[in-house]
């Protein structure tokens, strides 16, 4: 069994991977582009650390195309390596951080510099997850003919809201901020 570090290793740079990505692409290099850190000098500190980061993901996840950039951007202010690992390449990894039983991405890994697991983070900020418990509380039932093309545009609804409201994108900084400083301290 393959450790995190291992997988890390093995791993793509989360820029390699965002280049290469085939889905979402132009919606994750928008809020790449346009995300601005808050300037609360949490990178600085984070500097200090001897971290690394593991994302488990995959190009045609929503939340992935949001969250990976933010991650990113963070990691680039720190100076710290980001590696990425494809979930249904290897389901091992995933199968060993499951989120209420599910395979939900993107889930990071926060590893320390000897490449022990000291915590992770993930799928999403807790306020991003109300967003999306609302919008499946709308949807019919799953045996109701209308579902897939309400989920469906749901999906699209969403997607359009993590591509352009600035709000969610530091909903997950925040979230993702707090469990640093929980596993750091």
């Amino acid at each position: 069994m393959k450790t995190e570090e291992q997988y890390f290793r093995e791993g793509k740079s989360i820029q390699q991977y965002m280049d290469e990505m085939g889905n979402l692409k132009e919606e994750s290099f928008h809020v790449y582009q346009e995300l601005q850190l808050l300037d609360d000098g949490f990178a600085d500190e984070l500097a200090k650390q001897s971290l690394h980061f593991l994302i488990i993901t995959e190009d045609w996840c929503g939340d992935a195309m949001m969250i990976n950039p933010v991650i990113r951007r963070l990691a680039e202010a720190a100076d710290i390596e980001v590696r990425v690992t494809l979930r249904d390449a290897d389901t091992e990894l995933i199968d060993r951080h499951l989120t209420n039983g599910g395979r939900a991405i993107p889930i990071v890994l926060i590893l320390n510099d000897e490449g022990t697991l000291i915590g992770k983070w993930g799928p999403r900020a807790p306020e991003v997850q109300r967003i999306v418990d609302d919008l499946r509380a709308t949807l019919p039932a799953k045996d109701d003919p209308s579902f897939p093309k309400k989920q469906k545009e749901m999906i699209s609804s969403l997607q359009k809201r993590y591509k352009e409201e600035h709000a969610l994108w530091l909903y997950v900084y925040q979230s993702f901020k707090k469990t640093l400083l929980s596993v750091l301290n």
